[in-house]
């Protein structure tokens, strides 16, 4: 039921618009128009952005982190940010735990360092301010909003004009943005440093597991009954066929919602078919970085999934299948038309590496992805 039990249904005559795009949409900005800037992007000035300043946004040490609400520089649109403490766990699921899968093995002890985390996952607010280039619609509009930051952000890729509303008519504003591929969530991170001098990225898998379960071991951070899903978790039996606004249900300990169900979401990781590497020895801030455009890990599962997919351990590969319906060629490395139930939240490590390592984090890492960006910098479809 993955990417989801009615898209499958959909051909690609309804989803390019015989029937479909009749519905009424709330979606901001042209959709068939080639609105992509003609011309280079400005190329990224040399050091770091300039920091925006906001409220318990710096600590030095792990005992002053606070949760804080950031903002994104030139629209009204903010989004909270709470701290994750450092600390140990053991990841992956027991051989006991019902419905368990075997990729979600062998358990191993891992060792994470702090961060902040969304609160919530990323919404059609924040992301449409990066995709459909709001920021830039408003500075036009009043040029006494423009900021220092404008050089640096201004700079990074953004999105193509899709050919449909990728919000499926499910609804955007404060529901979570979806379809997006794992590049395009990186690029977005990349963006959001750029716009708050503070450095964003996705989270790795096992920082995902590690906030997920708030220091359970339980199948679920609520517990290990699934009577009580409902208060924490949009599902297959709740959610009336489509993804919910953010942060409506009860957070896990640490202050984080939706983080079972709703949209199942992208992590740094690559996908190994035969499950984590086994490793008797302690695992420092691990990530398995993907060779591959596929598989690639997405946690948490969805809006359409029973609740085994919703546990804290389950992790999901991507597809190529994901972008059966996209009539582009080459594909489109910014969306995957057929899946409504993938999205991302942000995060923010306490210390952040190395400015020069950064890109690893945020760029293609395959050749072909790279020449399509590229292309599209020189204004290409």
């Amino acid at each position: 039921m993955f990417p989801t039990r009615t898209t499958l249904l959909l051909g690609l005559p309804a989803l390019l618009g015989l029937g479909y795009l009749l519905a009424p949409s709330a979606y901001p900005g042209p959709l068939f128009e080639d609105d992509e800037p003609k011309g280079l992007y400005p190329e990224l000035p040399e050091g770091p952005p300039p920091v925006l300043a906001v409220e318990g946004a710096e600590a030095e040490k792990p005992e002053d982190m606070r949760a804080y609400t950031d903002r994104i520089l030139g629209t009204k649109v903010t989004f909270d940010m709470v701290p994750i403490p450092g600390g140990r766990f053991r990841m992956g699921s027991r051989v006991d735990e019902p419905k368990r899968k075997a990729h979600e093995s062998p358990v191993h002890e891992v060792q994470v360092s702090p961060f902040w985390m969304g609160a919530c996952e990323v919404t059609w607010d924040e992301y449409h301010a990066f995709m459909m280039k709001k920021d830039l619609a408003e500075r036009s509009e009043d040029p006494e909003q423009a900021a220092p930051q404008d050089r640096y952000s201004d700079a990074v890729t953004r999105p193509t004009p899709p050919y449909v509303p990728m919000d499926f008519n499910m609804g955007v504003g404060d529901f979570p943005a979806i379809a997006m591929t794992q590049f395009a969530a990186k690029q977005y991170t990349k963006w959001l440093t750029m716009k708050t001098g503070r450095f964003h990225r996705l989270a790795t898998e096992a920082e995902w597991e590690y906030a997920c379960r708030a220091g359970t071991t339980t199948a679920y951070s609520f517990g290990s009954d699934t009577e009580l899903l409902d208060k924490h978790a949009w599902h297959f039996g709740n959610s009336e066929d489509g993804y919910k606004q953010v942060g409506k249900l009860q957070p896990n300990a640490w202050g984080l919602h939706d983080m079972h169900g709703n949209v199942a979401e992208w992590v740094l990781d690559g996908y190994r078919k035969q499950g984590y590497q086994a490793s008797a020895e302690l695992l420092v801030d691990p990530v398995d970085w993907p060779v591959t455009e596929y598989p690639r890990v997405v946690r948490g599962g969805s809006w359409d999934d029973d609740p085994d997919e919703l546990r804290s351990a389950s992790r999901r590969p991507s597809k190529s299948s994901w972008k059966d319906i996209d009539p582009q060629i080459p594909k489109s490395i910014w969306y995957h038309t057929n899946v409504r139930t993938v999205g991302f939240r942000v995060v923010r490590p306490l210390t952040p590496p190395p400015r020069a390592e950064w890109g690893k984090y945020w760029e293609a890492d395959l050749d072909f992805v790279a020449d399509i960006e590229a292309g599209q910098r020189a204004g290409k479809r």
